[in-house]
């Protein structure tokens, strides 16, 4: 089942943003995760704005896939950095589609 991390970034301090960008791509990659959408052009339309930089979703083909590109090591100074130089929201949802599984909301 594909597992999509949804990372929300405040970046507070841009120094780990062009080493982070030129390598982390390769890193995703290795792991079998892809880009989706990795903007900066946030709009928006319910709720209140918040403070975000940059959100990025991205794919991955299992949980397993996610966790093993969290987990390796040559990405562990990438993640530190960004850490250091954000604040950083991450989600992760699943392919699941509850429409149809609880009864105010069907399917199809």
């Amino acid at each position: 089942m594909s597992v999509f991390p949804i990372a929300d970034i405040e970046v507070t301090d841009a120094g780990w943003v062009p080493e982070y960008a030129t390598n982390v791509h390769n890193l995703d990659k290795k792991h079998g995760g892809k880009y989706l959408p990795r903007s900066g052009n946030i709009e928006t339309l319910e709720g209140s704005d918040k403070d975000s930089t940059l959100i990025a979703i991205l794919e991955f083909p299992t949980r397993e896939a996610l966790n093993n590109f969290v987990a390796d090591p040559e990405y562990a100074p990438f993640g530190q950095a960004r850490q250091a130089g954000s604040v950083s929201n991450y989600h992760v949802i699943d392919d699941t589609d509850i429409a149809g599984a609880i009864p105010y909301l069907k399917a199809g």
